[in-house]
């Protein structure tokens, strides 16, 4: 029994230094993964402060070096792009609002049906039909724009917009299918083949049982279509000269030929991010689990 208790005792007297040894290399991994992950936060929200302190800088701070840090805020900026007699940035805000949901709606309407069908059926050129919609997101947009420009003109849809939302539809529309199919899918076929016994048809299964299972799917394409919607600029620019200007093209219109008004420029865009800002908090709760479905069997 003494040399039980003495092999005992020896390893228990051995095995603390060891333990000590692992607690101290899981700390340090910590520490440098923590450190780590303050620097990703700091490189991802700079922009946004930046952009944010310059939009309530007077001009003489805005260009003072070294930077400012500690200032007087003003709102002389906001103003400026809100109240102005000659401001049209509200209007661009509008305009970039009803784009935005219009084409995401329209996205979701026609596309997660597709993605149902996609993952559902079996029939001649299915490969070949989803090769087709995911090569409209290989197209540079800059290829297309004089062609949608003639159209647009052709239409009398210069400076709505209903061409925007349109054209939008074309880059959205692959996207919610490229993002349902996968929550299809994760859904068992058994369920439609149950609710088939129950009586439901077709479309009653989709609305009420599949379309409800892949929600997550669905929020993370209607996030991803309207922050696309929102801050597209290149078409914005060419289809619309006028009254039709969306919020990013208004932001750009502070670049003159005599400089530019950062001050201006960072309020509008401080206001074109909260939108998209405050539409990602009220559906986050879907994004991680929407991004991950179906990604694991």
């Amino acid at each position: 029994m003494s040399q039980n208790n003495t092999g005992t005792l020896g390893i228990t007297n051995g095995s603390p230094p060891a333990v000590r040894r692992y607690r101290q290399r899981l700390n340090l991994t910590a520490i440098i993964q923590l450190v780590l992950l303050l620097l990703l936060v700091v490189v991802v929200l700079f922009p946004f402060y930046w952009m944010i302190t310059t939009s309530l800088k007077l001009q003489n701070d805005t260009f003072a070096i070294p930077p400012k840090i500690l200032f007087t805020p003003t709102l002389d900026h906001y103003r400026t792009v809100l109240l102005a007699e000659a401001g049209s940035v509200p209007t661009g805000l509008r305009n970039s609002i009803v784009v935005a949901i219009g084409t995401t709606l329209l996205a979701l309407v026609l596309g997660t049906p597709a993605a149902y069908v996609l993952a559902r059926f079996e029939f001649r050129g299915k490969r070949d039909l989803w090769f087709w919609f995911i090569s409209n997101r290989f197209v540079s947009p800059i290829v297309v724009a004089l062609p949608f420009f003639l159209i647009a003109r052709d239409l009398k849809l210069l400076n709505t917009p209903t061409a925007l939302i349109l054209i939008y539809l074309t880059a959205n529309v692959p996207l919610v299918v490229w993002l349902c199919l996968d929550q299809f899918r994760a859904v068992p076929k058994e369920i439609d083949e149950q609710a088939k016994v129950d009586g439901c048809n077709l479309w009653q299964s989709f609305f009420r049982i599949n379309l409800p299972l892949a929600i997550p799917g669905v929020v993370v394409s209607a996030i991803l279509c309207f922050i696309f919607s929102w801050n597209e600029l290149l078409f914005a620019l060419i289809l619309n000269r006028s009254s039709g200007q969306t919020a990013p093209v208004q932001a750009a219109n502070f670049q003159t030929g005599f400089g530019i008004l950062w001050g201006p420029m960072m309020a509008t865009g401080t206001l074109i991010v909260l939108p998209v800002i405050i539409f990602a908090a009220l559906v986050s709760r879907h994004l991680a689990r929407g991004l991950t479905m179906g990604a694991v069997k």
